[in-house]
């Protein structure tokens, strides 16, 4: 159906004047609800080009610090408007924008439509995905070029910036609409189709974004005045309640034995989790070769097998980011979630014993939540997965619903909800009298960036570690610290703190590079500042 759905969504250009017979016209496409659930698949399609998480964070780094005009300089926050990666993300976000776009109004148009249920929860499925990519434009550029019609031609596309509350004002009208016309996940739904407790996840994700700060055209770092902020904590809790009151399905990943463990080892497994994971993109060889577990994850050396034994081996893990090994000293040593994060192994090849041998290693450490060993033994390709990546999951709604009833007063309902999540992890319950003991040093890093001197403060620092320890390399750190307006802070406390930086010749240079009121955002691609006139040459902040 992906396929399907790429072909169809390909052909819609009005750029050649030759079609191919199995090309459609817009107004002869969407014409039965099958035609029109294949341009949803379509679009969702559009989601696997960029999803490689973007850390450039606290948590994990690059090992290589060159400019190298992609990835590596994100990391090490060098990156210029030439750079590929950011060009590529930024023309993948438009590309899938403008096939939701041409989606929503072809579904819209059909006869039908306004009594069809069917028809408007495919419409619904393209919203959540509009808001995705409009949420990843206004927090990776802000201010930028914006529209909801599907634009016809390259001229159509050359647009001035649009304010970004504009766009948040759109995003949330979506995800309005989807969760108004899209069921509740069940035992037999898939998270890698839009569910109304997918876009409610994303819209508390969302209004939290909205609440803190952000870098403005300006230069400076603005969040908006109390009274918005008020209003969108209390949005955040009435999405949390929904989920209370009919969303009763979600709730964590069950497993006897280890829970959180159990969780990531069906990631890598495979296996879809519907339960805890909100929404997922997937990810299948050959159309939509992934990377969980390959780049990012436990180091494994390539097997010297020969072709009909690949079946029965590790495929190669050649892993180009490391997280940084202070961060297995931070969780405690009860807590489940530092063995499945903080990887301290690799596997080598034997050549004698002709298989992977696990050894230990120690002065640096792997991000462990994706890999090999979790997989079925085998590969199609040497080096690609077929891991989704889990975009959103429960354990992140009921964090941002403990964030937002601590900002609204009620510390007691925050706490509750922040040790909801540490049951499950195993890890001691929180509370004003246990927090210096496992809030400071020598537990963590103490945080005088942040001001603990009363209660709201003390789950303010909670919230700092714990949506670290739970979340860690799922895409949202980098952004939790911008909204918090402490990026610059925690890169450099991290930077000073940590071995790689003293024993290894500074190979996580980030907190020594990062510019506040440049680096909150990336660069408007260079390409695009070339042709987009109505841009008027002018960058984003810095660049």
């Amino acid at each position: 159906m992906l396929f399907m759905g790429a072909i169809s969504i390909s052909a819609c250009t009005d750029m050649l004047t030759e079609k191919p017979e199995n090309t459609y016209e817009k107004d002869g496409y969407f014409i039965r609800e099958e035609n029109a659930e294949m341009a949803v698949i379509g679009t969702y399609e559009g989601l696997t080009e960029d999803y490689n998480l973007w850390g450039a964070d606290d948590i994990y780094y690059s090992t290589r610090v060159q400019n190298d005009n992609a990835k590596d300089a994100i990391f090490s926050y060098i990156m210029t408007p030439a750079n590929q990666i950011v060009n590529t993300a930024w023309k993948a976000k438009y590309k899938t924008l403008n096939r939701a776009n041409y989606t929503i109004e072809g579904i819209q148009g059909m006869d039908g439509y306004r009594n069809n249920e069917i028809l408007q929860s495919y419409v619904a499925e393209a919203m959540f995905i509009r808001a995705m990519v409009s949420f990843d434009l206004v927090r990776m550029w802000g201010d930028v070029p914006y529209a909801t019609e599907y634009s016809k031609s390259y001229e159509a596309t050359y647009k001035p910036r649009t304010d970004r509350e504009l766009i948040y004002d759109r995003i949330i009208s979506d995800l309005t609409f989807a969760k108004q016309h899209l069921a509740w996940g069940t035992a037999s739904s898939s998270p890698e189709r839009a569910t109304q407790g997918a876009a409610r996840a994303l819209l508390m994700r969302v209004l939290l974004q909205r609440t803190g700060y952000s870098l403005q055209m300006d230069g400076t770092l603005k969040r908006p005045d109390n009274d918005k902020r008020q209003e969108y904590f209390k949005a955040i809790i009435e999405e949390w309640k929904a989920f209370q009151e009919e969303g009763k399905f979600h709730g964590f990943y069950e497993d006897d034995a280890n829970s959180y463990e159990a969780l990531f080892k069906s990631f890598s497994g495979e296996i879809l989790n519907n339960k805890e994971s909100l929404f997922e993109i997937a990810f299948q060889y050959p159309n939509r070769k992934g990377s969980l577990g390959s780049i990012i994850g436990v180091q494994v050396a390539q097997a010297i097998v020969s072709g009909n034994e690949k079946n029965n081996v590790m495929g190669r893990a050649s892993v180009q980011y490391r997280c940084l090994p202070e961060w297995g000293n931070f969780y405690e040593a009860t807590d489940q979630r530092r063995e499945v994060m903080v990887a301290t192994h690799v596997w080598n090849w034997d050549k004698e014993k002709h298989t992977h041998v696990k050894k230990d290693i120690s002065g640096y450490a792997f991000v462990g939540k994706w890999r090999r060993e979790w997989m079925p033994l085998g590969y199609d390709e040497l080096n690609a997965t077929d891991v989704n990546f889990c975009y959103i999951r429960y354990a992140e709604v009921v964090l941002s619903a403990a964030e937002a009833y601590n900002e609204l007063g009620e510390t007691a309902k925050a706490w509750e909800l922040i040790n909801r999540v540490r049951d499950r992890a195993k890890a001691t319950k929180l509370n004003a009298g246990n927090y210096n003991e496992l809030m400071k040093a020598p537990q963590v890093l103490n945080l005088d960036f942040i001001d603990d001197s009363n209660e709201a403060g003390k789950i303010r620092t909670v919230l700092y570690w714990e949506r670290a320890f739970e979340l860690a390399c799922e895409g949202v750190r980098k952004y939790d610290l911008i909204r918090w307006g402490i990026l610059k802070e925690a890169l450099q406390l991290i930077g000073s703190q940590t071995s790689v930086n003293t024993d290894r010749n500074t190979p996580f240079p980030a907190g020594n590079n990062f510019q506040s009121g440049k680096h909150e955002l990336f660069p408007i691609p260079e390409d695009e500042m070339q042709v987009n006139y109505t841009l008027n040459g002018k960058n984003n902040p810095g660049y």
